[in-house]
């Protein structure tokens, strides 16, 4: 490996692992979307113990549990493809790098297969976890009886949402996966290419996060939900 190769896979595994601790600072300084979502799904879990029929409720969640499915799945499809032509042989790591990929040695070649392996192989990790735990929160919202106390209605919700949000938060670091698993596999045409992939990733979702149309009308939605908090307290 060059020392290009180097820096630039030092800066891959910056940002890789860097990422949550940036969402988190982003969050106290001046919001993000998964904070914002935090508070809209706990208001969701409150008002879910408030209904009386909370069929609407498990069925917006089981959405998510199929859309964790599908991801897993077609994780699972991409990691098979990537680990057989890791593990096929000098003959199969030939053939892949003869349509394109830059003419390194077979053993880099393999470094930066498993690199783009293991980002697919954490992102299945986290959407395995997601489903499981939407399946606990699933079972809470199934299980919610009627409650007459405000104040347990709350607590009941509460802890319902202490359930869900890490579970949606599981699922959204198995969807950034593929934005570093894309990353990595722009290494198989040189290490600039790395460093270009890894950063234009990095950046596009640090704005999605916190800049995209999307993310200010979820903070604007939140402002509204805690003002409307406030004005019940």
């Amino acid at each position: 490996m060059t020392s290009f190769d180097w820096l630039a896979l030092a800066l891959f595994f910056i940002c890789w692992l860097g990422y949550d601790p940036l969402l988190r600072l982003l969050a106290r300084r001046s919001g993000a979307l998964n904070e914002d979502m935090l508070t809209i799904r706990h208001a969701w879990m409150t008002a879910m113990t408030h209904r009386e029929i909370r069929l609407l409720d498990s069925q917006l969640l089981g959405h998510s549990i199929n859309s964790g499915s599908f991801f897993a799945s077609s994780n699972l499809l991409l990691i098979a493809a990537v680990g057989g032509i890791l593990f096929g042989g000098e003959n199969a790591l030939r053939g892949f790098a003869a349509v394109g990929a830059e003419d390194v040695p077979i053993k880099l070649l393999e470094a930066k297969l498993a690199l783009v392996l293991a980002c697919l192989a954490r992102g299945l990790l986290d959407f395995i976890w997601s489903i499981r735990q939407m399946n606990y929160a699933l079972a809470l919202i199934g299980a919610a009886p009627e409650i007459h106390s405000e104040g347990d209605k709350v607590a009941f919700g509460a802890a319902t949402a202490r359930v869900l949000n890490p579970a949606l938060a599981s699922f959204s670091q198995g969807v950034r996966g593929y934005y570093f698993a894309l990353a990595a596999a722009a290494w198989l045409f040189g290490p600039i290419w790395l460093a270009l992939g890894v950063g234009s990733a990095f950046a596009l979702l640090v704005w999605r996060q916190a800049a995209s149309p999307a993310a200010r009308a979820i903070r604007t939605a939140r402002r509204l939900l805690d003002a409307n908090q406030s004005g019940q307290a």
